[in-house]
């Protein structure tokens, strides 16, 4: 059997003989250069030959990330895995984010050199095995990719940084609203890349007890603690091989956070009542709906860890960013919905379809999800009464009630004449300002929200927050 061949790139000789050797010990080949000229030499006439590199990141001639910028196609060639001192993990997290594989502190246990070399190894044979399976086309029915509906401009960028993550074993901290999707986005990297076939192990930092939390993730072992009844691993050892997502990872308790730090720079885990340690190979995707450097800022989350977690940050858009990918959500779920209830519904479109497009969305898919699903079940079809979605009902009134008779025409309206604008609006407030020029503009589009809207370059919904907002505020003043 061909012994897997690892590029070891370290110009401290005592240290490259060391991995050396514990890497011959575990079966592997090892090519051993000292800097930085050599070990692009060997990188361009060895591909196809080479299985994974390790590479220190402060070399004689050049320092790693300026290798990795030079010749970025490594990355996507090799599995890279980066070793840096202790000071210097914010160096290893940028070579991540420029597509290496993962990242050691030193000084390196052999344990951790070999599990993460072997996990490299495994990564580029998977890698290379999906290239050459047939490409699997996005779902074109739903316009969507991995589980995602939608191709919006902001969802196509999310769908690429997903492709360009998942072959990695970096880190992934997925941030965005309530409701827009951060679950499905940590199984879109699961499912995207090599460790696809392996578990994916979810846990919800925010619904287990604090004092659980510790045995959830790292397992325990028997008359440990009471209720303790036979040994358990955790959700850790349960994903080995594949990937644990940490949903409203915020939520974790401070004590916690410095084994979870411990075990993501170890790569091993310790159970509730064991006195070793464990090796285990598993990806870490997390998730929260707070600002996680407001929370770093204020001291609910620690600061080594965020930096640790967030090497490549996803931020989810909200719905009411999405454009028309609202409506290509409301009936992939109607028809889902439909079948549930065997019935059928005409699509959703014209007026109501608008109204949707206005609504704000605050529980983003989470919501429009939960009101297609009673509005298949309290109608008969094959049409949806707006009465049905009540808040779409009321958006939709408003929006008549407003219309003129005849149909809005931008190219219709009169020139405005001309004014001495900065005379004008001297001594006013910017909110001042911004309220003169959307009441111009409905003025001018004869009440229409929307037709102010299109002069003033805006969503509808956008003004009809700011009019809410007025109508509070002169309520609050009257007060």
């Amino acid at each position: 059997m061909t012994k897997s061949v690892i590029l070891i790139v370290e110009d401290i000789a005592s240290l490259s003989l060391s991995y050396a050797a514990q890497l011959e010990e575990a079966g592997f080949s090892c090519i051993i250069v000292d800097n930085g000229e050599a070990a692009i030499a060997e990188m361009k006439s060895g591909k196809g030959n080479i299985n994974a590199v390790m590479l220190d990141l402060q070399l004689p001639d050049m320092n790693g990330l300026e290798l990795l910028d030079a010749y970025p196609e490594f990355a996507e060639q090799y599995p890279i895995i980066v070793a840096t001192a202790d000071g210097s993990i914010a160096r290893a997290i940028e070579a991540m984010r420029r597509g290496a594989y993962d990242f050691m502190v030193k000084p390196l246990s052999g344990a951790r050199l070999v599990s993460t070399v072997k996990s490299a190894v495994a990564n580029n044979v998977a890698t290379v095995e999906k290239a050459a399976a047939p490409a699997v086309k996005p779902n074109e029915k739903l316009g969507g990719y991995m589980g995602f509906v939608g191709m919006s401009y902001q969802m196509q960028n999310i769908y690429k940084q997903i492709e360009n993550v998942s072959r990695s074993r970096a880190t992934v901290f997925v941030t965005g609203e309530s409701g827009t999707g951060k679950e499905v986005c940590a199984e879109a990297v699961h499912n995207a890349g090599p460790r696809a076939h392996k578990p994916f192990i979810a846990i919800n930092c925010g619904a287990i007890p604090s004092e659980l939390m510790e045995s959830e993730l790292f397992g325990h072992l028997k008359g440990s603690f009471t209720g303790a009844l036979s040994d358990r691993i955790g959700a850790v050892q349960a994903a080995s091989g594949g990937t644990l997502f940490l949903d409203e990872i915020c939520e974790m308790e401070l004590k916690l956070q410095v084994k979870l730090l411990r075990f993501l720079q170890s790569g091993t885990v310790q159970r509730v009542g064991a006195n070793r340690s464990e090796d285990v190979d598993v990806r870490i995707i997390c998730a929260t709906n707070r600002d996680p450097e407001t929370e770093v800022a204020e001291g609910r989350f620690r600061e080594d860890l965020f930096y640790r977690l967030a090497v490549v940050p996803v931020h989810l858009p909200p719905l009411r960013a999405r454009g028309h990918d609202i409506i290509l959500l409301a009936n992939n779920f109607l028809e889902h919905f439909a079948k549930e209830e065997n019935k059928k519904f005409h699509k959703i479109e014209g007026e109501l379809a608008d109204a949707f497009l206005r609504h704000d969305w605050p529980g983003n898919v989470r919501e429009l999800q939960n009101l297609v699903r009673r509005a298949t079940v309290m109608c008969e079809g094959p049409s949806i009464p707006v009465e049905t979605v009540p808040q779409i009902s009321l958006g939709l009134r408003d929006r008549q009630s407003a219309m003129p008779d005849n149909v809005f025409d931008i190219q219709a309206l009169p020139a405005a004449p001309a004014v001495d604008l900065a005379a004008q609006l001297r001594g006013m407030t910017l909110d001042d300002i911004e309220r003169v020029a959307v009441e111009n503009a409905i003025e001018t589009a004869k009440g229409s929200i929307p037709g102010a809207a299109k002069l003033l370059g805006v969503s509808p919904s956008t003004l009809y927050r700011k009019r809410e907002k007025w109508v509070d505020d002169a309520k609050e003043n009257r007060a």
